[in-house]
Formats: C-alpha cells, sequence, structure tokens
C-alpha cells in the first residue's frame, strides 16, 4: 500500500488521510463535472448529515432511497452490504464464488457512481443461500461481522441507520435477517467504548440517533394501519440531474447485470414507509427529526455555513470559476477552525475532514482543472521500472500552480505555473517497490474460511476494494493556499471501435503459472481403457510478467499419482512472452475420490504458483486476479454407457460441457438460433440445457416445440436448474410443473431414493448415498413445487428441520423419448470435482439408451 507523502502541515494530513479513505473503482476516465454537478455539489457542502444503509447482499439496497437521501435530502449516503455476493448465481458468464463476488463487487461501485451513495462491506462470505440467521451465524464469525459495521458506523458516523430486512423469517433468507440482527447491536455497540476497544485508535465511539427498517412495498399491503409507519415520498424530480429518483434509481439498479436486474425507470410519487425496528423505539415525525444538519453542529461551523451560503447566491452557471474566490474564503476559515480543534474533532473522518476534502475537489473542479496520470504499459512487476507521463491542464483564467506530486514512493516538485488551456506535459520513471503486492482484491490475498475473508489490517476492512496503491497526490497552488488532488495511475489506449479507454495499472509477478479454467481432471475406467493407462495431458501456460524470465516448471501432485516429466526448464525472453508446458499425469496408485494438482514455477530460488485471471465486462472495469494454480484430481470409477453424442445448449454460463468431455462424450456446443431445428437435434444422443437457459434465451420461445419433438421422437432431453421468475415461456416441460424457490442448502444434506431401482439411479452407474457426500455449498436449487403426475421424482432430501423435497429429479417419458428437469447444482459440484456428481450427469446424459 502506498505511504503517500506528507507535508508539515496539519491540513494536508487530514486531507491526504481522507483522500486515502474514499477509495473508488478505478479504469474510469478523469472525472469532469457539469456547473449543474457543482452546484449541487455546493449545495451538499452545506449539509452535515448522514445515513447508513444495511443488509446482506448486493442488490439488496434500495437505489431509490439512496438517490433521494443523497441528491435530494443531500446527506452524505452509504450502503453497507455484509457480503459480496459471492455466493450467488452469475447471469452473464461461468464465474462464480470469489470471481463472482468480485463482479458484484464492482457492479455496486458502478450503481454508486450514479445514485450518489458510498459503499462498503463487511468481511462475511457469502456461502450461498441460507434459510435462517441461526444457520448463517454458524458459518459467519458473528462478532467479526458485527465489528467490521461497528467500524464502519464509526467512521461514517451516521445519524440514521436504515435496514433493508426485519430481523425475523419474514426477510426469507438468513443472510437477510442476520443483517438486521447485526444492525440492531450494532446501533449500541458502536457508542459503548468497551466494545472493540482496538478500533479506537482510529475512530471514536458514535451513536446514532436512530435505527428505522425501510419496509417497503414488500411488507406494506394495502389495508395496512400507515400510522405506524413514518412515510416520505422519494419520486421527486432533481432538474440539476435532469431525472427523477426513480430514473435514477432504475440505471444504478441495472447495473448489477449478473443477477439480471435491469429495471424500468418508474416516475411520479414513489412512497417509501420505515419503522422502528427495535422494540420500544418511538416513530419519528420525520426522518432526521432531532438532527441538526447545519454547520451549527460542529465549532465553529456558523461562519462556514454562511460564506457557503453566500458562494452558493451568486453562483453562474456560466462561469463557475467565479465562484473560487469565496469557496477559498470558506476554506481559509475551515483549515484554520482545523488546526484549532482537537484530534477527535479534526481526524479524518470527522466532518472538518470530509467537507474539506469535498472543498477542494469543487474548487478544482470549477477551475476546470484536469489531472492523470498515464502508465506506458499495462503491467509490471515488482522492482521493475514503469514510464509514466504526468498531466495537468488549467481551463480558467485564475493561476494554479503545480506543487509536490507523489507518485507511489517517488515523490517530486515542479513548481510551475499552468498557462489557460495549455497543456502540462511530465515524463518520470518510477520503480515498483520489490515488496509491492499484487494486484489482488485484498479480500482474496489472506486465507479464508467458507463464511470469512481474511482481512488482517484494520484500515482496509468495510473498504469496497483495494485500488489505494495506484493513486497519486498532486499539491496545487492556488491563491496561496495549497490543494491536495489525489488521482490515479491508469493504463490508457485507444480502441478503433470504442475510442478512448482506461483499465487500472495492475502489478503481477515476474511469472504467472495458468491451468485451464475451470477445469478438473477426471481419470475414469473408461479413460484408461482409452488411454491404456498412459496419463492424461496436463497443459500448463507460463507468461512473463518482466523481461527474462527463466527457471523450471513442475507440478506437485499427492501420492500415488505420478507426473512426466518431473520438471521443466524454461526461459522467456521478453515481457508478456507466452509458453505452454505440457505433462502427463498418471494415476499408478490413487486411490478413488478427489485431491488436486498444483503448477509452481521456481524463479531464483522463489516459488511462484499463481496464474491470472482477467474479468471483462462492459459495465465495470477490468478485474486482474492472481488465484493459485490448481486444479482438482479426480479419480473416478464411472459408465457412460451408450451414449456417445451430446448437444449443449448454454445458458447463464457453466462449465458442464467440459465436465461431459472428460466423461468421454463428444460434446457439440449449440446455437439458440440455428441449431435447434429437428433434423440438427436428432443427430444427438442427448441435448442437455445449460443453467437458466429459459430464463436468459428468447429464442427458446420459438425452439421449444423443436426440442419436444425431438424428445417425442427418441431423443432425451436434460434441463438444468430454472429460476422461477422470468422465464421465456411459462412451461418449460412437456407436461405442467411449477418452479419454485424450493432449494436444499445444506450441501451433504442425505438423500432418500424414492424409485430405488429406477434406471438413473442403476445404470449405467449404480449410485449410492455416497456419490452425494462432499458436495460444496448446496445440493440444489429452485425445485419445481408441484408437478405433473406423469413426472417420476427421483430422489428427495430435506434441510433440517424442513420437509423433504422430492423434485431435484424428474423425469417423465414423452413420445419415444424421455424429458428430465433437475435443480442439483451440477455447475458447482463439477468445476469443483465432485466425483458422484460426475456418475449421476453420466446417467442422465445416458438414459434410455
Amino acid at each position: 500500500m502506498i505511504r503517500f507523502f506528507r507535508t508539515a502541515t496539519r491540513l494536508a494530513g487530514i486531507l491526504l488521510t481522507v483522500s486515502c479513505s474514499l477509495l473508488t473503482a478505478q479504469a474510469q476516465a478523469p472525472k469532469t463535472y457539469t456547473s449543474s454537478e457543482i452546484l449541487l455539489g455546493l449545495k451538499k457542502l452545506n449539509v452535515l448529515g448522514s445515513v447508513l444503509y444495511i443488509a446482506a447482499h448486493p442488490d439488496d439496497e434500495n437505489t431509490r432511497l439512496l438517490a433521494y437521501l443523497a441528491n435530494e435530502r443531500l446527506v452524505e449516503t452509504a450502503y453497507l452490504s455484509c457480503t459480496r455476493g459471492d455466493g450467488g448465481q452469475n447471469l452473464i458468464g461461468p464465474e462464480l464464488r470469489e470471481q463472482l463476488g468480485v463482479i458484484r463487487t464492482q457492479e455496486l461501485l458502478a450503481a454508486r457512481r450514479i445514485d450518489g451513495a458510498k459503499q462498503f462491506f463487511t468481511r462475511a462470505n457469502d456461502f450461498g443461500f441460507s434459510k435462517t440467521a441461526e444457520e448463517t451465524f454458524t458459518i459467519w464469525d458473528k462478532e467479526q461481522v458485527l465489528a467490521d459495521m461497528v467500524w464502519v458506523i464509526r467512521q461514517r458516523r451516521p445519524d440514521v441507520l436504515i435496514t433493508r430486512f426485519p430481523p425475523d423469517s419474514r426477510a426469507g433468507h438468513g443472510h437477510h435477517t442476520a443483517s438486521a440482527m447485526l444492525a440492531i447491536e450494532a446501533f449500541s455497540a458502536a457508542g459503548d467504548a468497551k466494545r472493540f476497544p482496538e478500533q479506537l485508535q482510529y475512530v471514536q465511539p458514535w451513536q446514532p440517533k436512530r435505527l428505522l427498517w425501510n419496509t417497503g412495498s414488500f411488507f406494506v399491503k394495502p389495508g395496512d394501519d400507515l400510522s405506524k409507519f413514518l412515510k416520505l415520498d422519494a419520486g421527486g424530480y432533481n432538474p440539476l440531474l435532469g431525472q427523477s429518483y426513480g430514473e435514477i434509481a432504475a440505471r444504478s439498479r441495472s447495473q448489477h447485470r449478473s443477477q439480471g436486474f435491469g429495471s424500468a425507470a418508474q416516475r411520479g410519487e414513489l412512497l417509501e414507509y420505515f419503522t422502528p425496528i427495535r422494540e420500544g423505539d418511538a416513530l419519528p415525525k420525520e426522518l432526521f427529526e432531532g438532527v441538526d444538519m447545519s454547520w451549527n453542529r460542529v465549532p465553529g461551523g456558523a461562519a462556514v455555513g454562511k460564506l457557503i451560503d453566500d458562494v452558493i447566491k451568486k453562483f453562474d452557471p456560466s462561469k463557475p470559476e467565479g465562484s473560487v474566490a469565496g469557496l477559498l474564503k470558506v476554506r481559509e476559515l475551515l483549515a484554520g477552525l482545523i488546526n484549532k480543534s482537537d484530534r477527535n474533532q479534526a481526524g479524518r473522518y470527522s466532518w472538518y475532514g470530509q467537507k474539506l476534502a469535498e472543498l477542494d475537489k469543487l474548487i478544482v473542479a470549477s477551475l476546470g482543472v484536469h489531472i492523470e496520470a498515464v502508465a506506458a504499459e499495462p503491467m509490471v512487476s515488482p522492482g521493475q521500472k514503469l514510464d509514466l507521463r504526468f498531466e495537468a491542464l488549467n481551463r480558467s483564467n485564475t493561476p494554479v500552480r503545480v506543487g509536490a506530486i507523489s507518485l507511489g514512493y517517488a515523490d517530486t516538485t515542479l513548481n510551475t505555473q499552468l498557462t489557460k488551456n495549455k497543456l502540462l506535459s511530465v515524463k518520470r520513471q518510477l520503480r515498483i517497490p520489490v515488496e509491492y503486492k499484487l494486484t489482488q482484491p485484498y479480500w482474496l490475498s489472506e486465507p479464508s474460511t467458507t463464511g470469512m475473508y481474511g482481512v488482517s489490517e484494520q484500515l482496509m476492512r468495510g473498504v469496497a476494494d483495494n485500488s489505494m496503491w495506484r493513486n497519486g497526490v498532486v499539491g496545487l497552488g492556488v491563491a496561496g493556499q495549497e490543494l491536495f488532488v489525489d488521482f490515479s495511475i491508469q493504463y490508457k489506449h485507444t480502441d478503433p471501435s470504442l475510442g478512448e479507454l482506461y483499465q487500472p495499472l495492475v502489478i503481477v509477478p515476474p511469472v504467472v503459472v495458468n491451468l485451464p479454467a475451470a477445469r478438473a481432471y477426471v481419470f475414469s475406467n473408461l479413460f484408461a481403457q482409452v488411454s491404456g493407462g498412459r496419463g492424461q495431458q496436463v497443459p500448463v501456460m507460463l507468461r512473463a510478467g518482466r523481461a527474462g524470465v527463466s527457471g523450471t516448471l513442475a507440478l506437485q501432485v499427492p501420492g500415488g499419482w505420478h507426473v512426466e516429466p518431473a520438471s521443466v526448464p524454461f526461459s522467456l525472453k521478453n515481457k508478456d512472452e507466452e509458453q505452454t508446458i505440457d505433462f502427463k499425469v498418471i494415476p499408478t496408485n490413487a486411490t478413488e475420490g478427489r485431491t488436486e494438482l498444483k503448477a509452481v514455477a521456481t524463479v531464483d530460488g522463489q516459488a511462484y504458483s499463481r496464474g491470472m485471471q482477467q474479468i471483462v465486462y462492459p459495465h465495470i472495469p477490468t478485474q486482474t486476479l492472481f488465484p493459485e494454480a490448481t486444479s482438482p484430481l479426480v479419480k473416478l470409477d464411472v459408465s457412460r454407457g451408450k451414449t456417445q453424442t451430446v448437444g449443449y445448449l448454454m445458458g447463464a454460463g457453466d462449465e458442464v460441457p467440459e465436465a461431459l468431455r472428460q466423461l468421454g462424450y463428444t460434446v457439440t456446443l449449440l446455437d439458440a438460433n440455428t441449431d435447434l431445428s429437428l433434423d440438427k437435434l436428432r443427430r444427438f444422443d442427448a441435448v442437455v440445457l445449460g443453467i437458466r437457459a429459459y430464463n436468459t434465451l428468447d429464442q427458446l420461445k420459438a425452439k421449444q416445440p423443436e426440442l419436444l419433438r425431438y424428445v417425442e421422437q427418441g431423443g432425451n432431453l436434460v434441463v438444468q436448474y430454472t429460476v422461477a421468475r422470468g422465464t421465456v415461456i411459462p412451461e418449460i416441460g412437456p407436461y405442467p410443473m411449477k418452479l419454485s424457490n424450493d432449494r436444499v442448502t445444506v450441501e451433504n444434506a442425505p438423500v432418500t431414493f424414492l424409485q430405488p431401482q429406477h434406471r438413473l439411479l442403476n445404470a449405467p452407474n449404480k449410485i449410492s448415498a455416497a456419490d452425494f457426500q462432499g458436495w460444496v455449498q448446496e445440493q440444489g436449487l429452485y425445485y419445481p413445487s408441484t408437478w405433473d403426475a406423469k413426472y417420476t421424482p427421483i430422489i428427495s432430501s430435506a434441510d433440517p428441520g424442513e420437509k423433504a423435497k422430492e423434485s431435484a429429479i424428474l423425469v417423465a417419458d414423452y413420445g419415444k423419448g424421455h424429458y428430465i428437469y433437475t435443480g442439483l447444482s451440477f455447475f458447482r459440484e463439477l468445476p469443483a470435482g465432485i466425483p458422484g456428481a460426475y456418475r449421476l450427469l453420466a446417467n442422465l446424459v445416458s438414459y434410455g439408451k
């Protein structure tokens, strides 16, 4: 993490620490401000109020209310999500678990850039659907999550806490209920100096004024007694933004693309309801009743408020730089108050510090000053040199001087006056310190558990991402005052079709070691027959993070497995040069079950075992991860029956086709537009539909009859889970079934065979209870709640204390063929190398052959 340069003044220290704490997603063009946005910022500068919204996941937040609070009430507004949504499903690609959490983190940040709120998290890991808070707290470390919630409250000092959910089963998800329960505890704990005292070296206890539940339309029904609710209209129109809060909210919520939450704009009156969540608390008449949100709330602030009022009255949208002189007077007065105040009043999280950072941004925006630092290349290794170009431009008539610049550990002083509308461009070379960490999301950098991420550094807890190291700081002299502006070192290039694009600068190891993504290496008796025991090829792709890197590469495997060759020397002369080395893995005396292999490159005596994965989607900045170069290694006794060819229609994206290939099937990926005619389908022994195909492929509206004709004439159609809401056709099977949200979340829940003699459980593989052990995250999801008698349920299981679910696998004869619906989570189990999932999948695709 960068240690920014510090001037001798206390003012600079506050400004820099505030700028460091306001972490935002990178790979954005430097922000420019319209006059309307500057005026809105001036109005917000004069409001000293804060609210923290609390829920469990990305997309739980009420974007309409956030937009209203941030832009109408002008209070500091933030959303605290307990998790990063790692355990959800992904509608836009194959990324799951940690990778999905990275995507959903960035989707939240994209949403906040639209609605104007800030974003925070706890260390809780979204381990998947949970039915009760009690179950949630057996997996989350409740005290750690509570500590993080208290930490954010003490930092942000909200006057009002708002929960999205009630603290009981009405919340509909154990994480939802837990988030509200934790908020109730945090409300009191944040103001108690005896709770989490280790935080008090950075923050002070803080007691919010009130805690409310934003009940919304989920819980307020027609005919309810509305006297017990506080009501407000969040559907207003903001002329400075040219949108209503319902319109802003739709744009914000539509950033949650991985969850399929594209939203239509709402206009007109939009009522929000609130009620005390703690028993015995009084219902306020107004959300901020009893809270002084003027500058009078801080010592000496009244004079600051008057000066800001004067600036607002004189603001000229055609000439925003005319407000700079007045803003500098505000700044001078505020700086004097900071120097007179004690640490608690002037610290990084105080109103003084926060408003000073906002003030500097408004001054720079009013001057039309442009600052950016561009790296000559997108990636660099620790210890290597990086060429940078620093640019500054003053588009106003007010003199601006560029003083000290900090670019990581390299500080320089230019002391150069900016000439109006003439670009200052300075080239510098920065050596990246050898101790710099990889550009790995900070919550993935330390060992974690199923329920919690490891984050040892207190100051990193709660923040959205770890883009801090890319920041630089420049001092700007304006009319005798020194402003400090933070910026990010980024790589910039021009795309022929998209134009100028920014992407994050990435710190990479000297060499990355990539194994094929989401690939389990399955060694079955079938494979042994085909290969003659010669083993299976494992390609490892090396990529140089710097020029002139050489060493040896090896595959590490457990006992009972053999690798040929034992190691291979490599030499990569140029940066970004790639080399693929093939190894052969042979099970010599391996036992049945799952283990893993690991690729390790050794350079100058140092072992490197991380690959590199980039997540690229147009709505978020490019994300780079460095996962450990490991893959599941599976020894499996399995038969695939007479089925040879499988047509696979991808839905939301999964890795099941690769698993089918590992079992020896010939798999063809189908095009929904061209490959779903009966003539093309009948060449396959089985056709499998990927997860959420009926949620994502509009073509199935027209192609469903062809699929059913394929079944009717002797085909075998296997349909994987479909979300109950938003199917493209009302009926996805040949006979009626009603999809639901039913699921079994305990992955190793005991399974009962309803039809022990049924072919699906006996051919070509004999399925036993052991095949359902060792599963990950969940057993199955979106089971039908009712179904026609022509469907035969095959197995049943249940979460503790619940009625058994019998529709994890439904099979029906239709004409000469067979239709199978399964909600079992094959999309999670197969990439994880779960042996039983492979055996059961073989039975499904081989059914009837």
